[in-house]
């Protein structure tokens, strides 16, 4: 089920996600350490900053996504569903301007699952045919 309308609904789960990251600019994270009277050094190591589109491609990431999607679905996914997951992370990582941050203690997979689940029911994808 590659049509017109599940291409659609993919690029509105993109966008859906992508507006539910939490980014900062690195003056954010700075003004951010200065109150907590840290250093900058110190509050990117304990909150694990990094670029946002670092931490989409990131592999952790991927794998914390696929597991909350799994546990949601009771089940495991298909290769077709767990590139769907890839694709997703792959273009909101690709969407992201090159200087904003986000840390990997965040509720990325919590976000994206809830939305993978509620488009594979909609769209009403068969394990083999998930985009």
């Amino acid at each position: 089920m590659t049509d017109a309308t599940t291409l659609s609904g993919h690029g509105d789960l993109l966008a859906r996600f992508t507006q539910m990251l939490s980014t900062r600019t690195l003056r954010h994270v700075a003004e951010e350490a200065r109150l907590d009277g840290e250093s900058l050094k110190d509050a990117v190591e304990r909150y694990e900053i990094d670029y946002a589109w670092h931490v989409l491609g990131a592999a952790r990431t991927r794998d914390a996504v696929l597991a909350a999607v799994e546990a949601r679905l009771a089940g495991p996914l298909s290769e077709a569903q767990a590139q769907s997951v890839a694709s997703v992370l792959q273009g909101a990582g690709a969407a992201q301007p090159t200087d904003a941050l986000m840390s990997f203690d965040n509720d990325v997979a919590d976000h994206l699952s809830g939305l993978l689940c509620e488009w594979f029911d909609r769209c009403a994808v068969p394990a083999a045919q998930a985009v």
